[in-house]
């Protein structure tokens, strides 16, 4: 292919407002150019790269007997209502109306249309296990896009969808998945992370994230040290180590605390540390009020509360509703005196904490000496904290570490979470309905540009894995008016092409410079330079990702490609 031909708009500059070096590095080389906030054009070079990585997915989903087919990406709302999202999905969700007033969405994912298709076609556990996938754009309108490619409005998505007549079947199904998904991004090229994820508003019950480690990534990945533990920080746990307290207990002493509202003002006051104090938090958990104690070195962490009660909403109540709820300003709520209908939860460490501080639910006021069971009670005992670097890990292997990640695909055991909903139910082996085991599989396509890109990019540009690469060699006649090195450019794109190379061959007028600069901005894996000892039949390859150079015969060409081939 002749760079002459593609539109491939190269700029010496940053682009105003990247922050991501992914960001940068992908408008600068031309691969893509913002139509929108949040919304991309994928320029020649990143549409090849794009399928490129289709390509790898489609062979290993193959593998798996998984099906592809192609859903609309307008949905109507009416499938989203019956399920219960329609609501509670948020307002990243785009809803608008036909010309009749019928109410449809752009679909973020298709769990309800597949699960629909399923109710309508497959009635019998005989058609079962089957795995359905698309790779489709999908729509979710972000409050702030951000980062280029990594957190946009319109992106490209593999959505994969299996059916299952019960657990154990799903069970196969999802190890499956696992292992073709993590076979993707080896193929890649991508460092990734497989880690316990939060199904979210998805639903289910297991999920596992893959998590791609750079330092833009918006995730933060908890791992042990010393072993093979991963979870993103909404899910992740420690070791509990159970610290109660053996002090003697003091009696219950009310304390005029003016002005003392937080955490760091009830230490100094009372001087003591702050794993002594009890923090005690309003929640409103869908649409009731819930008591959440925790220690005072600790925070909370809302995603385990939701996880905890099932809950399809869970927020920090307001300073009113604190008001109206409890009768104090949120400075002074405590555990002592609750009401009735507020029904108090804690933290397991909380437990284990003698004689400590609280608010007493009284404005200004804090109680000292309070003591579980003989001041308080509470309904159950839960992990509700957010677990902090250096925690003993949950398997008792090594510490717990933190590293910033992107998360490049995640899986989920749905169960009957839609099935139910929208009466997707088939016949088992003994002729009774049942409702239809689910499992949901999803990689953000166009996401591992980025990806890949944060992790591989240099200051010079991009650097392409040669698996998803958009040209296998990039050659460049440093002056393409030398007949000599016109035919050198011509036999060697021949030939390698007969190999079953792709090859990009830079005919443009230019200096060999300003070629070289957007040869590494492009980031192709192997360039052939043709100069100045053509006529002696020489030409340089260098390997992109090592910036290592050779000379070679143009006879010798094919077989040094090889060989650098097998080391990039």
């Amino acid at each position: 292919m002749k760079q002459s031909k593609l539109l491939i708009p190269t700029l010496k500059q940053d682009p105003a407002g990247a922050e991501a070096l992914s960001h940068k590095m992908l408008v600068r080389a031309g691969f893509v150019r913002q139509v929108s906030a949040g919304m991309y054009a994928y320029l020649p070079l990143a549409y090849r790269v794009l399928e490129n990585i289709k390509k790898v997915v489609r062979e290993e989903l193959a593998k798996t007997d998984a099906a592809e087919m192609l859903m609309p990406a307008v949905i109507p709302a009416q499938l989203w209502k019956d399920s219960g999202r329609y609501d509670t999905y948020g307002p990243e969700l785009f809803k608008f109306k036909n010309r009749h007033d019928t109410d449809f969405i752009l679909g973020p994912t298709h769990e309800e249309t597949f699960t629909d298709l399923i109710k309508n076609n497959i009635k019998s556990y005989k058609k079962l296990p089957l795995i359905l996938y698309q790779i489709q754009p999908k729509y979710r309108d972000e409050d702030r896009p951000r980062y280029g490619l990594l957190r946009s409005r319109e992106f490209i998505m593999l959505d994969a969808y299996s059916f299952s007549e019960n657990n154990d079947d799903l069970d196969k199904v999802y190890k499956q998945m696992e292992s073709a998904f993590q076979k993707i991004f080896d193929r890649i090229g991508l460092n990734y992370r497989t880690i316990i994820g939060d199904a979210g508003s998805m639903g289910g019950s297991d999920s596992k994230e893959f998590s791609a480690p750079a330092a833009v990534g918006e995730d933060t990945i908890v791992y042990s040290d010393d072993s093979d533990y991963a979870a993103n920080l909404e899910m992740a746990t420690n070791m509990f180590v159970d610290q109660k307290g053996h002090a003697d207990l003091k009696d219950l002493e009310l304390v005029d605390t003016p002005d003392v509202t937080n955490i760091n003002q009830v230490s100094k006051f009372f001087d003591i540390e702050k794993n002594q104090i009890i923090k005690s938090l309003l929640y409103i958990v869908d649409d009731k009020p819930v008591m959440i104690l925790i220690r005072g070195d600790q925070k909370i962490n809302p995603t385990k509360v939701k996880n905890y009660f099932n809950a399809d909403s869970v927020e920090l109540a307001s300073p009113s509703e604190v008001q109206d709820s409890l009768n104090v300003k949120p400075g002074s709520v405590g555990p002592i005196k609750v009401p009735d209908d507020i029904p108090v939860y804690a933290d397991q460490y909380v437990k284990g904490i003698s004689n400590a501080v609280t608010g007493a639910n009284e404005n200004g006021k804090h109680y000292k000496n309070v003591n579980y069971d003989r001041d308080y009670q509470v309904k159950d005992f839960g992990d509700f904290h957010l677990v902090k670097e250096g925690d003993i890990s949950p398997d008792g292997s090594g510490v717990l570490k933190f590293t910033k990640g992107i998360e490049i695909g995640h899986i989920f055991k749905l169960g009957t979470r839609y099935s139910k909903t929208l009466g997707a139910d088939i016949l088992d082996k003994n002729g009774r309905s049942i409702p239809v085991v689910m499992g949901s599989y999803g990689i953000g396509i166009s996401r591992l540009l980025s990806a890949v890109s944060e992790q591989q990019a240099d200051q010079n540009g991009l650097v392409w894995p040669k698996e998803i690469a958009p040209y296998d060699v990039h050659i460049i006649p440093t002056n393409v008016e030398n007949d000599e090195q016109l035919e050198m450019t011509t036999a060697i794109e021949k030939e390698l092409e007969s190999k079953g190379l792709s090859v990009l061959v830079d005919d443009r007028k230019e200096r060999a410079g300003v070629k070289f600069a957007d040869s590494d901005l492009i980031g192709i894996p192997i360039r052939v330079t043709i100069g100045k000892k053509a006529d002696e039949g020489i030409v340089e390859v260098k390997i992109r990702k090592t910036g290592e150079t050779i000379e070679t015969k143009q006879d010798d060409l094919n077989n040094t490609i090889d060989i650098l081939s097998k080391e990039i």
